[in-house]
């Protein structure tokens, strides 16, 4: 495949996260995600929700399969982008404002209920890294658990 990917582990994906991940896409993952993308569809027609319709794709893959995946900032990746800089934070105001705040309260209440089983904890976790990740999405990309910046 492509060794430099961000989503491509040397390691590959633990069996554990694998079984996580398909118990997740099972109990709600997969409605969730489509959620997110039809969110991103009526962000990309509106034309003026464009930037944030690229933050709501990235929020539908992290619901996909948020075992094994973990958030950095698109800086650590790509270098400075539009969506790093000023630009990105007063996106990200905008996005915090108008649905960011309310989107992670939803993930934080759901891990509080899922908390109380013990079976239900690494779910409650998903929903937590689900929820920083919701708050303030522009400027961050998605990578494997695994990943490392490589330097030359």
């Amino acid at each position: 495949m492509y060794p430099d990917h961000p989503l491509t582990d040397e390691g590959g994906m633990t069996p554990m996260a694998f079984v996580l991940n398909i118990l997740w896409l099972a109990l709600g993952g997969a409605v969730a995600a489509l959620g997110w993308f039809v969110a991103a569809f009526f962000m990309a027609v509106t034309i003026v929700g464009i930037p944030w319709a690229r933050a709501a794709i990235d929020n539908g893959v992290y619901t996909l399969w948020p075992f094994g995946t973990r958030t950095i900032d698109r800086e650590l990746m790509f270098g400075e982008e539009i969506g790093t800089g000023p630009l990105g934070f007063l996106g990200n105001l905008i996005w915090f404002a108008l649905a960011g705040w309310w989107l992670a309260l939803g993930h934080v209440i759901a891990a509080l209920f899922l908390a109380i089983t013990i079976i239900g904890i690494p779910f409650a976790w998903a929903h937590l890294k689900l929820a920083g990740f919701a708050l303030w999405p522009i400027g961050r990309t998605l990578v494997s658990s695994g990943w490392r910046r490589r330097v030359y």
